[in-house]
């Protein structure tokens, strides 16, 4: 079954249109990377599902039931900007707050568990206004947990963070969907770090969906490339632009050959013609540059 069916949904704000026409599917237990530019109606497309804002038109079904049924709609937890807690309060008496609002039996103990899941159990007792950018974050995620959703749909949450808190909200992230039963939506610019927790994407642009894969897939897609360093670099990289259709250089000093059968090859032909390569490897594409290729390709 799938967490997440979406058909054809539209949001209209006045005359701007948010989102036009979307198709989105969430297989239940993935980790769904959202990915798309600022604007692109992500936010927008979250705040629906989770109920925050009516569509304009088109469908939205959680687990093959309209998202409006009270039912499916406990079942969803949601962390979208900043969680809402009192400042001056601990994170404790701000999680009890909040069990008390969702009406949680064996509130402590449902607590205890949220907390340790994002592991906050130890600082339980530390004001809200005292804790970290990353440490707010994980609260905000353990409110979301409160009542064991199925499914958690959450707004960029690692926007600020540090390695380490970087490196804990994976592994917040990938223990929630362990077992298969609970599911991710995550929506982050930090394409990096997306992929590596996500099973699954879906890169929108414009409001509309341009494509949606698995893991699998995307690396699939993800051309490989022959990198090198030369002792002549801009010799070689002209050498190399009259024997192959797309050769770059990246950000680390690398010509990238995208197109060549083997670094055996580049090695011949570069030799042949006096020039001696330093450093030659092959390699693979990453999300970040894959997204930035089919942005241009959009456009």
């Amino acid at each position: 079954m799938n967490a997440i069916e979406i058909t054809n949904l539209t949001k209209n704000f006045g005359e701007k249109q948010a989102v036009n026409g979307l198709n989105m599917t969430v297989p239940a237990g993935a980790i769904y990377g959202f990915i798309g530019e600022n604007g692109s109606g992500k936010s927008t497309t979250e705040k629906m599902i989770c109920g925050l804002i009516l569509p304009s038109g088109g469908s939205i079904k959680l687990y093959g039931r309209d998202y409006t049924d009270e039912d499916v709609r406990a079942r969803v937890g949601v962390l979208i900007e900043a969680p809402g807690c009192f400042p001056g309060m601990s994170v404790w008496n701000n999680m009890m707050l909040q069990a008390s609002n969702l009406g949680i039996k064996n509130a402590e103990t449902e607590v205890q568990k949220a907390l340790k899941t994002v592991r906050m159990e130890g600082a339980a007792g530390n004001k809200y206004k005292n804790c970290s950018l990353g440490m707010k974050q994980r609260i905000g995620i353990a409110m979301a947990l409160l009542g064991d959703p199925a499914l958690l749909v959450l707004d960029e949450p690692l926007n600020g963070l540090d390695a380490d808190g970087m490196r804990i909200m994976r592994e917040v992230l990938t223990d929630i969907t362990r077992d298969g039963k609970h599911t991710v939506v995550v929506s982050s610019h930090l394409l990096g770090e997306l992929q590596k927790i996500a099973t699954h994407y879906g890169i929108i642009r414009h409001g509309k969906m341009l494509c949606e894969m698995t893991a699998a897939e995307l690396d699939a897609s993800c051309r490989t490339y022959v990198a090198l360093q030369a002792r002549d670099m801009n010799r070689a990289r002209a050498l190399l632009g009259c024997k192959y259709s797309r050769v770059e250089e990246d950000e680390a000093g690398y010509l990238r050959v995208y197109d060549a059968k083997s670094p055996e090859e580049i090695v011949t032909y570069l030799y042949e013609n006096g020039i001696l390569i330093h450093e030659i490897k092959t390699d693979k594409i990453c999300l970040e540059e894959y997204y930035i290729d089919l942005m241009k390709e959009g456009k």
